[in-house]
C-alpha cells in the first residue's frame, strides 16, 4: 500500500484552491471544474467541490466540517516563509515555533477552516528523519 493524497471537499473550489496555489507556490492541475490537484514530489493535495461528494455517497463529506486533521507540508525555511504568508493567510494559529519533535512549525487555518501545518526540521533527530 502507498498513501498518495489527500481530499478536501469545499463548497468554493476556485477560493480554495486559489489559496493552496499562494501559500505553496504549487500550480493546480484541474481535472474539470469540481476537481484540482497539487501535485508535491511526496503527496498530493486534491481538492473537490460539494458537487463531487454524491459520485461517493451523498452527505458523506461536509466542507468546512474538519476539526481533526492537520494538512501538513515540510517548507525549507518557515521563519522566512511566515513573513510571506502575512499578506495571504488571515488566521494563523500559532507563529513558527520549535515542538518538541524537533520541529519548527507554523499552524494556521485554510480559508474553509481547515488546519495547515509548514514546519522545518530542525534538530539532528528531526532533520535525519526527513532527509530520506
Amino acid at each position: 500500500m502507498d498513501f498518495v493524497s489527500i481530499r478536501v471537499i469545499t463548497s468554493d473550489i476556485n477560493r480554495l484552491v486559489g489559496f493552496y496555489e499562494k501559500v505553496t507556490g504549487v500550480q493546480a492541475d484541474w481535472g474539470n471544474e469540481d476537481f484540482a490537484e497539487l501535485r508535491t514530489a511526496h503527496g498530493t493535495l486534491a481538492i473537490g467541490s460539494t458537487r463531487t461528494v454524491a459520485l461517493f455517497a451523498p452527505g458523506s463529506a461536509r466542507p468546512a466540517d474538519n476539526r481533526t486533521a492537520i494538512i501538513e507540508f515540510l517548507v525549507d525555511d518557515v521563519d522566512a516563509l511566515y513573513e510571506d504568508l502575512k499578506s495571504v493567510v488571515e488566521d494563523f494559529v500559532n507563529v513558527p515555533t520549535t515542538m518538541p519533535w524537533g520541529n519548527r512549525a507554523l499552524l494556521f487555518r485554510d480559508p474553509d477552516g481547515n488546519l495547515v501545518n509548514f514546519f522545518t526540521p530542525v534538530s539532528p533527530e528531526a532533520i535525519e528523519k526527513f532527509s530520506r
